[in-house]
């Protein structure tokens, strides 16, 4: 059994699509970081960085030195984690594709997630409309989505067959509209998109999303300064 300790973010949602397509058996842990969970000391034993995802594998690959389950803090981690322990979604047999799959779960952590978390922040909570830094975040959002419009338009998935790559990067896309994209922008990025949004396992994820937070946004001074870290007035 594996817990999952999550919140409905994009991160979030990586880790349940990936379980789901796997069919790993997993119990989900909620982490409200609109109330300060994420400062548990608990949590901190999993995650030190205060930030969801992190998992707790409790039968590990392999056993642990000291016998205690597998902890496992940052997204990408544990999608490759996953991957490898199942034996899905990252090609094992052919190091090409394995790369492919690595190089684009890799741009998607250090690109389309901050670049995009970054759009979200200044466009919908930031205390004050800083006009530079709103058309920065967005011209950026736009340039990693063409990134991906051109590598998708000969191919269905980003590795070729569908992997974590994709996985991670889809969840990042679902908010295009508060990003100020729009999909027809980006044919084969919608096309693509819209496969995912199609797979039963990706609807069973966003179904645990729902059941876990009935209010997604961001509606009080306390969330703000929790997640945002806003000085107290």
């Amino acid at each position: 059994m594996i817990d999952l300790h999550y919140w409905t973010t994009p991160n979030g949602h990586k880790i349940t699509m990936m379980l789901e397509e796997a069919g790993m058996k997993y119990r989900v842990i909620p982490v409200n970081i609109g109330k300060g969970a994420q400062f548990d000391p608990a949590f901190l034993k999993v995650a030190p960085n205060n930030r969801i995802p992190a998992i707790v594998d409790h039968k590990p690959m392999q056993p642990m030195p000291d016998g205690e389950p597998l902890t496992l803090f940052e997204s990408g981690a544990i999608l490759m984690y996953l991957a490898d322990k199942s034996k899905k979604f990252l090609d094992r047999k052919n190091a090409y594709w394995r790369k492919e799959s690595i190089q684009w779960l890799f741009w998607q952590m250090g690109g389309l997630g901050p670049m995009a978390g970054q759009n979200h922040h200044f466009n919908l909570y930031a205390p004050e409309k800083i006009p530079y830094a709103i058309n920065r975040y967005v011209s950026e959002t736009a340039r990693l989505y063409g990134v991906l419009d051109k590598r998708l338009a000969d191919r269905e998935f980003l590795a070729g067959a569908y992997s974590i790559a994709d996985m991670a990067s889809y969840p990042w896309i679902v908010p295009y509209e508060r990003q100020g994209m729009s999909l027809d922008d980006f044919p084969n990025l919608k096309r693509w998109f819209e496969t995912i949004k199609a797979r039963p396992a990706t609807i069973r994820a966003y179904e645990v999303a729902k059941n876990i937070n009935t209010q997604p946004s961001v509606n009080s001074e306390e969330a703000r300064r929790l997640l945002f870290g806003v000085p107290q007035k």
